[in-house]
């Protein structure tokens, strides 16, 4: 049956964003450590610890996962989050000093609001105040989508906006989730039936047309693909599982990715995906990634279906407005 993502404890999610600018940040949180492990298809990723998740490191586990705007600039958000839980006495215990180990990975928003406006250690920080205090995950254009968009190898003018959607199901004691943050070059497909629902629009601004096959017009080299992307995702299950399986749970997670979005892992995106787990529960390891697939598809079409246009972009709601 299905639940709401926020069902699966004891992850808390906290969002804040800046609407006028159109950046944000969502972090995840398990103040007392989640295993967690990663994996990287995307050709241009924004990420900042990603290594702490490679199975021959030493780290077990980490405390926080942020999602952010702002490309490379956006990383400073995981300082604030550092920061709340050093304040509040979690982290690794080095003898010295608790030190919190937060993971991030960014999108590129900053063709959308201000450029010059990124989430930053003080976003960071009230993401994680908010994510102890009063979770308030919610799809659509907040946290880290809120400068999200699909459909731009055409330039910004004729693309569309996305957002961060999620969704989760329990099956017995398990319970697999995934929140997607969808910031495509490409379009954005209904998994279950194959129709496009969103992306690359006509130059009227009315239809869908294909980036694949505007892509196909010319073989020639494109120089600017709107460099960084990005479609994000956090696989959540309290199965238990290790680093290593965890980073391969992630890999299979990309499956959902490439059901729902064409083109995808371009040179152009960073398309990477966290898997935590933060449970005991005894499971098959590829039926969870299994699972994950399908709630990595499914959260990024509710992504789509739950923004609202901004900044000049249509969404799905509107677009099917006007066809009406």
């Amino acid at each position: 049956m299905e639940i709401p993502i926020t069902e699966i404890r004891p992850v808390r999610i906290g969002q804040v964003e800046n609407a006028k600018a159109g950046t944000g940040c969502t972090v995840l949180i398990a103040e007392n450590g989640m295993a967690a492990g990663l994996d990287v298809r995307g050709g241009g990723p924004a990420s900042r610890e990603s290594q702490l998740l490679n199975p021959l490191m030493a780290a077990q586990f980490v405390h926080a996962v942020v999602l952010s705007g702002g490309s490379a600039y956006g990383l400073g958000a995981a300082n604030g989050v550092m920061q709340y839980l050093e304040e509040k006495g979690y982290g690794y215990d080095t003898g010295y000093a608790l030190v919190p180990l937060v993971v991030q990975a960014d999108i590129y928003d900053l063709s959308v609001g201000d450029p010059k406006v990124r989430p930053d250690a003080a976003m960071g920080y009230e993401a994680a105040r908010i994510a102890f205090g009063n979770p308030n995950y919610r799809d659509g254009c907040h946290g880290a989508g809120c400068g999200a968009t699909v459909g731009k190898i055409a330039g910004m003018e004729t693309c569309m906006k996305s957002g961060i959607g999620s969704c989760a199901v329990q099956h017995g004691e398990l319970q697999v989730g995934a929140v997607a943050v969808v910031n495509a070059l490409g379009d954005v497909f209904d998994w279950k039936n194959g129709k496009q629902i969103a992306g690359l629009l006509s130059d009227d601004r009315r239809f869908l047309r294909s980036t694949s096959e505007y892509m196909k017009r010319s073989v020639a080299v494109k120089e600017n693909k709107f460099t960084g992307n990005t479609t994000l995702a956090a696989i959540i299950t309290n199965a238990k599982f290790n680093k290593t399986r965890l980073c391969k749970i992630a890999g299979m997670g990309h499956d959902g990715i490439a059901r729902a979005i064409r083109p995808v892992h371009t040179s152009a995106d960073g398309d990477s995906i966290f898997a935590l787990s933060v449970g005991n529960v005894e499971a098959d390891q590829d039926l969870v990634g299994l699972m994950a697939a399908e709630m990595i598809s499914e959260a990024i079409i509710r992504a789509v279906e739950s923004a609202e246009s901004a900044y000049g972009y249509p969404s799905l709601a509107e677009l099917n407005r006007k066809r009406l």
